[in-house]
């Protein structure tokens, strides 16, 4: 009988592999970084051969720690940092270039020139829920067949296939060059700009414009059905691989928010917004992106709005790793609580641009109201508050779209054990701020997936059951403190504009 169900989450600074139990609780979980690379200002790539290399010792990993053989996994579920691009040789199953990652801005000049077609940066929303912009897949592909050597007359002949990291590990997972299965689901398919939300097909005039072959693409299948099994060597040989979300709509799932009107809030190297909008797509008017929640085996898709903050908790790691200022980001809290307040100081992170509700890829970071009286305390506090001050820009556009204000905000993630942090999120939002049990649910949610194809759970009432609350914040902010701090805030971003030409 096996009692657990695995999941591969490969995320942007480090891949994990987590087991579960039928509770939803945590059995283990076995964890490595992989490099980060930033060959020139405003490019960053990782080695997708590093990651596929660590996600097979985390899933050893996770198994010895709890003494585990593959008899006992159910399924395996896998859950990735979304819109990291990637493009490999079919036959020798070697990359052409590095991933090309999410937070990566080299592409706009091409959404420069796909925007001159015609509609600007709305040119492609209606079919996709997006908006043309750096972050999204699409553009990336483009960049490297056109600038990496013989890749587009390679791609044409149909040898080369594209990938976000779900793709890349389920392909290796599966054999690799010895029968991989080429698949994505629609939750990731969503982030490439490249396909219909309607259809949950590869739109082919969106691709030819953006010269990508079809023949790279990976099979579009629903979110949660068996796809193959992990290749007979290795950790977890044999076991099913069932469930693919993209991280932001698999830490949904794992929150439980599966009724229209449920949002969550993922704390990690970004910060994420995900409102379940049912059935139905939502197209923002408020700088919001539209997106695929899940599709769970023949079931009607669910669809979500979500807002998209480009760096919350790689602000903490930049103060910690380009400036020494904190050796670990559990400091960080020490620091700002030496504080009252951030001393009249503001970080603006925009160091890939501004995303949601924005999109503005001129924007550059900035620090603005320094005077002498500002300390390293209230740095560290300016850094944490940053990270509350965009998700509240984007519960504001969230709730100008839905029409429905969020009474209160589940959160999860690597920040979430910031008591200052959560504490502040619920002074500027001015609504309860809610952490489960089980924080780190971008894991849980694939393996929810992963585990309801095979039966391990009957249905999605047994996910609602499973989810408990561990805290809650409520906010202790009056009404005028809060809307000067929250001005200031909106006066720090306008400072970011127009920075690049």
């Amino acid at each position: 009988m096996t009692q657990y169900v695995a999941a591969i989450d490969q995320g942007t600074t480090s891949t994990r592999c987590m087991i579960f139990d039928h509770s939803g609780r945590v059995v283990s979980v076995d964890q490595k970084e992989h490099e980060q690379i930033f060959p020139q200002a405003g490019w960053v790539e990782h080695d997708a051969n590093e990651i596929w290399t660590n996600a097979r010792q985390v899933a050893a990993g996770a198994l010895a720690k709890a003494d585990l053989t593959t008899a006992d996994i159910a399924a395996v579920g896998i859950t990735n940092q979304r819109e990291t691009a990637l493009v490999w040789d079919k036959t020798t199953g070697q990359p052409v270039y590095n991933a090309i990652v999410w937070q990566d801005t080299r592409t706009d000049r091409i959404c420069q020139d796909l925007a001159a077609l015609g509609g600007d940066q709305e040119r492609y929303r209606d079919k996709t829920g997006l908006p043309l912009a750096t972050y999204f897949s699409g553009p990336k592909i483009r960049w490297i067949l056109d600038n990496v050597e013989g890749a587009r007359e390679r791609a044409e002949a149909g040898d080369l296939l594209f990938g976000n990291m779900d793709t890349w590990v389920l392909w290796n997972m599966t054999g690799g060059v010895d029968g991989g299965v080429h698949v994505t689901d629609p939750t990731n398919a969503s982030r490439t700009l490249l396909m219909d939300l309607d259809t949950l097909n590869w739109d082919e005039g969106i691709a030819a414009d953006m010269g990508i072959p079809l023949s790279m693409l990976p099979e579009i299948r629903s979110s949660s059905e068996v796809y193959g099994n992990v290749r007979e060597r290795g950790s977890l040989a044999g076991v099913p691989i069932a469930g693919i979300l993209g991280d932001q709509q698999a830490a949904t799932f794992g929150q439980a928010c599966l009724s229209p009107g449920e949002a969550k809030n993922t704390y990690g190297t970004g910060n994420f917004v995900l409102l379940n909008t049912g059935n139905e797509k939502v197209l923002s008017e408020n700088g919001l992106l539209t997106t695929v929640c899940y599709k769970i085996g023949s079931n009607d898709p669910v669809y979500a709005l979500e807002g998209s903050i480009a760096v919350t908790g790689a602000l903490v790691q930049w103060l910690r790793d380009n400036l020494g200022m904190i050796s670990t980001a559990a400091e960080i809290e020490e620091h700002a609580r030496t504080v009252e307040d951030n001393g009249g100081a503001y970080f603006v992170p925009a160091f890939s641009g501004l995303f949601a509700p924005y999109w503005r890829s001129d924007a550059r970071g900035a620090i603005v109201g320094l005077t002498r009286f500002v300390n390293k305390g209230h740095l560290a506090r300016a850094v944490l508050e940053a990270t509350a001050f965009q998700t509240r820009e984007v519960i504001d556009a969230m709730n100008a779209d839905s029409g429905v204000p969020l009474k209160s905000l589940k959160v999860d993630g690597g920040m979430v054990g910031n008591e200052l942090l959560m504490q502040f999120q619920a002074d500027i939002l001015g609504v309860p701020v809610i952490r489960p049990v089980v924080s780190e649910t971008t894991a849980l949610g694939a393996a929810y997936a992963a585990g309801l194809a095979v039966g391990f759970w009957a249905s999605e009432d047994d996910i609602r059951q499973n989810w408990a609350q561990d805290k809650q914040w409520d906010p202790a902010m009056d009404d005028e403190a809060r809307a000067k701090t929250y001005a200031q805030w909106k006066k720090a971003v306008t400072r970011t504009f127009d920075w690049v030409e």
